[in-house]
């Protein structure tokens, strides 16, 4: 679409505000209540059984929606898409934050997943046909890709501040701060681009990937909270198995589909797809066992585990807008995939080496550095090529295939390193004197294991979309993709 016929043109740089702003605090949501829990269970009550509810509760309605969400945007326009979830995410967040009751909160964690759903989409969308532009697309996806990828460690940040100086239902309260006002700003600035004929939507289909994708994330939930033969755990994977075949079924036959499978059968879009999810997996790694290492090992408050991330965030922040002005229209997204996932693997097997005696600054630090220039060259090319070149009526669903790939991969990456993690440190203490000593020592044993296989997810994955995707850059006027020889 040339830039004299997109409605949003001449405030594009504002609407680029907007959509950073808003992804931040979805971003944001995902580890700042992580920093809350601890308060909010000592405030509230509940059995740390009980805890991992308020996480679940997120995960699943916002993993299971995120199609519906994508497509309803594209049918109804993303403009209405975007403020109804920002108003809903902030409603949500105020009933959490007011909760007087663990069932009060996790049913306003559940009402954010939804919202989420709706939310998330829409920006990345509003995005992708905001900027077409191939140069200016470049800058806008990377400073996208810089929020996706680093915005969770700002969470780990602002959460440990507002714990510490406020309280823990702040962590909720803040994102009205963040949300009421971008509504407003996105009411005078958006212009709605519905369907004129708008299709029917795929029923069979939504019905089939929204439960599908539920049990899919709640048999991950289920195995962590319990173990991988547990049956649950092994009826919802099975039936997420049944449930998602059925769903590609459908949407080869049926006229207007959810999720055209077009969309996910380009080579370069399934490979940056493959790319999000695989670094979803390994990257939970960082965040959590690196937090655990930080304020369980190396007593770091809340506030010092923060601020401890924030060279992960400012080496991403760069690199992103580097790779996608400067070598993303030159060299494609293959190469810099592979590479950042290659720069993943390093920093896992680095951090694998980490003692009950090792420093911050000597062990952590670098490699968290080397993980921010790995998710820099990941997420922000990633999520432009993810979305590059899909018809305008699919951006939305295409979008939310990006958001998708993240919470399942984040999904997954929560089940099977946790289980890892627990099976390695009980091995590690068995038949030994129980002791503060050995308690460390066994933790940090897990937190290593879980390392070295974070660094085989990210190796694999650098060899699995390479075999994926095709060589690609964009070098025609048009913006049109030219295969490289």
């Amino acid at each position: 679409m040339p830039p004299t016929a997109n409605p949003h043109h001449e405030r594009r740089w504002l609407i680029l505000v907007l959509i950073g702003i808003a992804q931040l605090m979805v971003v944001l949501d995902v580890t700042i209540v992580n920093i809350a829990l601890p308060s909010a269970q000592k405030d509230l009550g509940f059995s740390n059984d009980s805890r991992q509810w308020i996480i679940t509760a997120y995960a699943l309605a916002f993993g299971s929606l995120l199609l519906l969400g994508g497509r309803l945007g594209d049918l109804f326009g993303r403009k209405w898409s975007f403020i109804g979830g920002l108003l809903g995410f902030s409603l949500a967040s105020a009933i959490g934050g007011a909760a007087d009751s663990f069932g009060v909160l996790v049913a306003a964690r559940a009402a954010q997943g939804i919202f989420g759903a709706l939310l998330a989409p829409s920006a990345l969308g509003l995005l992708s046909t905001t900027f077409t532009d191939p140069s200016e697309r470049g800058k806008a996806f990377g400073v996208f890709g810089a929020i996706a990828g680093g915005g969770a460690a700002v969470g780990l940040l602002l959460g440990g501040i507002l714990t510490d100086v406020l309280s823990w239902r702040w962590c909720l309260y803040v994102n009205l701060a963040i949300a009421l006002p971008t509504a407003v700003a996105a009411l005078r600035l958006l212009v709605n681009q519905a369907q004129a004929n708008r299709p029917p939507l795929d029923l069979p289909g939504t019905a089939a990937a929204s439960a599908g994708l539920f049990a899919l994330v709640f048999g991950f939930s289920n195995s962590e909270m319990h173990s991988w033969g547990d049956p649950v755990t092994i009826i919802s994977l099975a039936v997420a198995v049944v449930l998602l075949a059925t769903f590609v079924a459908i949407e080869s036959r049926v006229a207007h589909p959810l999720l055209p499978l077009r969309v996910v059968a380009d080579r370069t879009r399934g490979g940056s797809y493959l790319a999000i999810g695989i670094s979803g997996i390994a990257l939970f790694a960082v965040f959590l066992f690196l937090t655990y290492f930080l304020q369980q090992t190396k007593g770091f408050s809340p506030l010092e585990g923060g601020l401890a991330f924030l060279p992960l965030t400012a080496a991403i922040i760069p690199t992103a807008a580097l790779v996608n002005t400067r070598l993303l229209g030159k060299v494609g997204p293959r190469p810099l995939l592979i590479f950042g996932m290659s720069l993943g693997a390093v920093a896992m097997a680095w951090f694998a080496q980490l003692e009950p005696s090792s420093s911050y600054a000597g062990h952590v630090l670098p490699g968290l550095i080397v993980m921010g220039i790995g998710m820099g060259n990941i997420f922000a090319p990633a999520i432009a090529s993810a979305t590059y070149g899909v018809d305008h009526r699919d951006t939305g669903v295409a979008s939310a295939m990006v958001n998708t790939m993240q919470q399942v991969g984040g999904s997954v990456g929560t089940a099977l390193l946790s289980s890892i993690f627990a099976s390695a440190v009980t091995s590690f203490a068995e038949g030994k004197a129980p002791t503060p000593q050995l308690a460390s020592e066994a933790a940090v044993h897990g937190y290593t294991v879980a390392f070295w296989v974070a660094a085989g997810v990210f190796a694999a994955g650098a060899v699995v979309v390479g075999s994926v995707m095709r060589s690609i850059r964009v070098t025609s006027p048009a913006g049109e993709p030219v295969v490289a020889h």
